[in-house]
Order: C-alpha cells, then sequence, then structure tokens
C-alpha cells in the first residue's frame, strides 16, 4: 500500500515546495521541476507540492494540479510525494482523487478554514476525504488547540490510511499529550513548524519535521534530522544556530515574509524568480540584504 510507504518516509524531512511564477504570472514548470529534482539530489525523502509555504491559497485548481503532475513526473518514484489538499469537502475529494490519478503517494489535508468548527464535524470532514482515496496515505494538518487526541484516534480507528499527523500548534507539551491520548505509535508524528521548534517536538515523540529551508538547503535540514533522529541534540543546536536568522526572518510579523525569504533566496541563487503572489508581498531591500548576508554565512553560492 502507499501508505506504508508515506508512513516510514514520514520520519524525515518534508519538504514543502515553493511554486515558482514566471514573469507573466504563471506557474514556472520548467523551474518547478528543477526545484524538485534539487530536493530528491539533496536526499529529502517527502515532497509536498500545494502547502502552505507553496502559496496553496492563492493558486488555481488547474495550477494546484498542474502542481502535483510536475512534481511527480519530477521526482518520479525516488521520494514520497504528499500532495496538499483542502477548502470544501467536494473540492478536497477531487483534489485527493486527482493525486491518486496522478500517482501520489499521499495527501496531506490542510486545517479547514471555517469561522465555525465543532470537534466531531471537524472528524466527520477528514473522514470523508480519506474515504475518498482509501489506497493513499493521509496527513491531519493540525493547527487547532482544540483538536485533541480523541479525534485523532477516532480517525485512526475509522480510516487505516490516515497515517501521519503534521503538528503545527506551538506548544511541544500539548503535542506530547494529544500525541499519547492518540496513540503513539499509531500515527508518524511530524512537528509541523519547521527547523527551529523540531528539537522540542522530537525530544517528546516527533520523528520528522516539515521545512521551507530544504527548498534553499537541503543540505541543512537533513543534517539537523540526521542529529536528532540519532539523539545528538547537541549536532542538532548547531544547525539550529545556523539557521535561526533566515527562520526568525520568515516568522517576523506574524510570518508575513514566511514564503517570501525563501523565494528570495532562491532568486539570489539563480533558481526561481522572487515574485509571489497578494496578500503575500516580494522583500524590501533591507530584508534582501539580510537573506543575502545569511546564505553567504552558509557559503552558499548561486547556482548554474
Amino acid at each position: 500500500m502507499a501508505y506504508e510507504f508515506l508512513a516510514e518516509k514520514l520520519a524525515g524531512v518534508v519538504a514543502i515546495t515553493v511554486t515558482p511564477f514566471a514573469e507573466d504570472g504563471t506557474v514556472d514548470e520548467t523551474a518547478y521541476a528543477k526545484l524538485v529534482d534539487r530536493l530528491v539530489g539533496g536526499g529529502i525523502p517527502v515532497i509536498t507540492p500545494n502547502g502552505n509555504t507553496s502559496e496553496f491559497y492563492a493558486l488555481s485548481t488547474s495550477e494546484t494540479e498542474r502542481a502535483v503532475d510536475v512534481t511527480i513526473q519530477a521526482a518520479g518514484s525516488r521520494v514520497a510525494v504528499l500532495c496538499g489538499v483542502g477548502h470544501d469537502v467536494t473540492t478536497a475529494t477531487a483534489a485527493a482523487r486527482y493525486a491518486r490519478r496522478a500517482g501520489a503517494d499521499g495527501i496531506m489535508v490542510h486545517q479547514p478554514v471555517h469561522p465555525y468548527l465543532s470537534l466531531d464535524g471537524w472528524v466527520d470532514y477528514h473522514r470523508a476525504i480519506a474515504d475518498a482515496v482509501p489506497e493513499l496515505g493521509v496527513v491531519l494538518y493540525i493547527r487547532n488547540p482544540r483538536i485533541t487526541g480523541a479525534q485523532l484516534a477516532a480517525l485512526g480507528l475509522a480510516c487505516p490510511n490516515v497515517v501521519g499527523v503534521k503538528y503545527a500548534v506551538p506548544d511541544p507539551v500539548r503535542f506530547a499529550s494529544v500525541a499519547r491520548d492518540a496513540g503513539l505509535e499509531r500515527f508518524t508524528w511530524v512537528a509541523g513548524l519547521a527547523e527551529l521548534s523540531a528539537p522540542g517536538y522530537f525530544a517528546v515523540g516527533a520523528a520528522g519535521f516539515t521545512s521551507g529551508l530544504a527548498n534553499v538547503s537541503p543540505e541543512l535540514s537533513q543534517r539537523m534530522h540526521t542529529s536528532l533522529s540519532t539523539g545528538d541534540y547537541t549536532g542538532a543546536m548547531a544547525v539550529w544556530e545556523l539557521i535561526r536568522p533566515f527562520e526568525e526572518l520568515r516568522a517576523a510579523a506574524e510570518s508575513s515574509n514566511n514564503v517570501s525569504v525563501v523565494k528570495e533566496a532562491l532568486a539570489q541563487l539563480g533558481l526561481c524568480r522572487r515574485d509571489v503572489r497578494p496578500p503575500i508581498r516580494p522583500l524590501g531591500t533591507v530584508e534582501r540584504s539580510q537573506v543575502g548576508e545569511i546564505l553567504s554565512s552558509w557559503g552558499v553560492r548561486d547556482e548554474p
């Protein structure tokens, strides 16, 4: 089953791709494929098109489908491809079925964007999507602290293909409790707030972490994961200190520059344009200079 393959790979770096745009504003599929190939070559085991770093909510349905196609074509069978889906149940299930037809290994279900969310309704939403693609692995994306281990355990019982949890609530103590209430061994637990939070989450049960940084330097992300997975917290924190300025720049102003910082770094490396879509904006001159200084401190250079 694809979901068994995915469950294993989730215990690693889960890279969330950017979506490169061409000068005319369309998706630059050539640049996209090169970025995916670069991630695979850097040893990244899971690649996620249509995540938040991909500007998921600024993409049309046809663009998210092409992102899936380009990722799978570029990655082949070398890694697990985990496709972001979301919005209403009908849209999410249609996207999940598209990912299945395209040959993906799984889907990551974005946290529902709805002003009124009941806990039982949250379970129903995810069960409907998981049931639509029983052959694919399903990863739950948790950003709401109201979601408890009880809801996750219910989904685990009802849907064997729900294999992973991307936990992005900024509270490692709550994560430890939720994971144990849901079943620490039932799911592969992924620290969903990237590298800076990963050490704390690994200490209490995470086996993988998500990363936007991996687009820029898959080597640094891989180095941190290797250290964490072997219990070398000294080594992990050495990477943590190195990448801290980059990740803090992304997190500034309630993460308004989260994607812009990554794309600026990629632009300075000659890998894609810095363009983003509203409501995001490109970085200003000062921030661009800061990104350049960070890349220099890492010894990263422009690529041919």
